[in-house]
């Protein structure tokens, strides 16, 4: 049989043949690309060459293209996907530095109580983003963080609000995993600031909730600190029974004390 590009363009296409994928035949380059609906990522393949390959190997240089262009597909597609599950984490800062000895967990500061990390989420769980996992992604390692604070600002925003002696609370607590990572968004903290007529005060007592507080008399200094200390005591991941006053888009730990407030430094 001779084979043309047209025969071997229709025999590509039987066989790479997927509901999710597309295919572009370009045929002033005599080329054949195969590509992501939904992503838009592909392969172009020029059909010349493999027509050359088919003379000298016959069906085995047909099989080879199909493997090669297949497993070029997928793995684009898996890495599309870790990519968009990859979420900030926020952690007491005396959470373990490494997952194990000269293997270290990807981090960065974030305040004198807390530092960030980085997970890759599955449908049940997460792990921590370690250099040895980092490496697997095919990610530098500050492209990985800015895709992590670009996925958080995708989360939900949904809140509870409560008022108690006129101070108001808002609660985050979607369960997602991630409800104290919401603290690293900035334009809800901004949008929250817009609320607020009060001091704002901020809480992440564990991984599952995000408080951000209305503080408008003394009493609501003494209640957000009772407040964040039993989400403390009672959280799965407890990360801090500090709470954090929030001004100029800074975040400064503070003690609360009856009706007397200390600040801390920010940065370690």
């Amino acid at each position: 049989m001779k084979m043309n590009s047209k025969k071997m363009k229709d025999e590509l296409m039987k066989r790479l043949d997927r509901p999710e994928w597309a295919f572009h035949h370009d045929p002033e380059k005599d080329t054949l690309r195969v590509e992501n609906k939904e992503t838009k990522k592909g392969i172009t393949v020029a059909l010349p060459g493999i027509i050359a390959k088919w003379e000298m190997k016959k069906e085995k240089a047909i099989e080879e293209i199909v493997y090669y262009v297949e497993e070029a597909l997928l793995a684009m597609h898996k890495e599309e996907a870790e990519t968009t599950r990859i979420f900030p984490v926020i952690r007491s800062a005396s959470f373990p530095a490494e997952q194990e000895e000269g293997n270290p967990f990807v981090t960065a500061s974030h305040t004198a109580e807390t530092r960030i990390y980085y997970a890759l989420d599955s449908e049940k769980t997460y792990r921590l983003i370690d250099t040895r996992l980092l490496g697997q992604l095919g990610l530098e390692e500050q492209q990985m963080k800015e895709m992590a604070l670009f996925n958080v600002r995708s989360l939900s925003r949904k809140m509870k609000k409560d008022e108690v002696a006129g101070n108001i609370f808002y609660f985050f607590n979607a369960n997602d995993g991630y409800d104290a990572s919401r603290i690293l968004d900035d334009s809800l903290l901004e949008e929250m600031k817009q609320q607020i007529t009060g001091d704002m005060v901020v809480a992440v007592p564990h991984q599952d909730v995000l408080i951000v507080a209305d503080i408008r008399n003394e009493i609501g200094y003494d209640i957000i600190a009772q407040m964040t200390m039993k989400f403390f005591a009672e959280g799965r991941v407890p990360i801090t029974s500090l709470s954090f006053m929030y001004e100029n888009k800074e975040l400064e730990p503070i003690f609360i004390l009856g009706k007397n407030r200390v600040k801390q430094d920010r940065k370690k």
